[in-house]
């Protein structure tokens, strides 16, 4: 079966980059413009499902069952306005049991599939990892959005991330980078200049930078909501609207753009 869904696997190994931010925001974002949006956390930490506020997670609620058992997508929760798949600090259990079950890697993508005409875009955040739920997730992928800091560690990141995807494209020869994407950027910085510099030369398609504005970022955050929810007419807000653009336009999908 054909998934009529866009799936788009945020991803990074390493933690700090932004992906949590991303999906939460850019879906957000995507559902305003009035696409139907399925996002999916599965990271054991369960930043995302926490930072939207919601509690009471079992085990059966997360994509564990879909992992280890080939079960279908469970019913999603509701928040602002979008369908989650929430997390639980039990999918770690899950790593060790994929590897022990044929096909396991490939579930996820399936699944998908299954409730490919329920939405437009599907976003999954993935864990900061190269173990078997960042497979998972990858493999579940149609592209990859990769999130990259514009600092040292950013580009101390780019070879195991490249070394990732090519061994998730010796299974899935389809698989590609959507868009690369600046975070954290301080104009200001020579240093983020540099590592900007550097990776408009390695890196493409690149979006435009996402600045750091970090007070607005944190504080929506501890509040549970987003940006666009938390602080619409600010200068993060047109961020968020600007990187939205961006991934709309390189997965073709339709977005009012900057001013929605």
């Amino acid at each position: 079966m054909v998934s009529a869904v866009k799936t788009l696997t945020v991803f990074n190994h390493a933690g700090g980059a932004g992906k949590t931010s991303l999906t939460l925001n850019v879906g957000y974002e995507l559902a305003r413009g009035g696409l139907r949006v399925l996002l999916l956390d599965l990271d054991p930490q369960a930043n995302l499902t926490g930072w939207l506020g919601i509690s009471g997670v079992t085990r059966e609620m997360t994509v564990y069952p879909v992992a280890v058992d080939g079960q279908p997508l469970p019913s999603p929760v509701k928040a602002f306005g979008l369908d989650v798949i929430p997390a639980h600090v039990s999918l770690a259990v899950a790593e060790g049991q994929m590897m022990g079950r044929v096909g396991a890697q490939g579930r996820l993508r399936r699944a998908l599939a299954e409730v490919s005409g329920d939405y437009d875009v599907a976003l999954i955040d993935s864990p900061p990892s190269l173990g078997q739920l960042a497979i998972l997730a990858a493999l579940a992928a149609d592209q990859m959005i990769v999130p990259v800091p514009t600092r040292q560690k950013g580009l101390d990141a780019l070879p195991g991330l490249q070394g990732a995807l090519t061994e998730y494209r010796e299974v899935r020869p389809d698989l590609t980078v959507a868009l690369y994407v600046p975070t954290f950027y301080d104009a200001r910085r020579r240093h983020d200049q540099e590592v900007l510099a550097d990776l408009k030369a390695h890196l493409s398609p690149l979006a435009r930078p996402v600045p750091q504005r970090e007070a607005v970022w944190l504080d929506s955050t501890a509040q549970g909501a987003p940006v666009s929810e938390y602080a619409p007419g600010t200068p993060v807000h047109a961020d968020v609207q600007r990187l939205t653009a961006d991934i709309a336009a390189a997965i073709g999908v339709a977005y009012p753009g900057e001013n929605a």
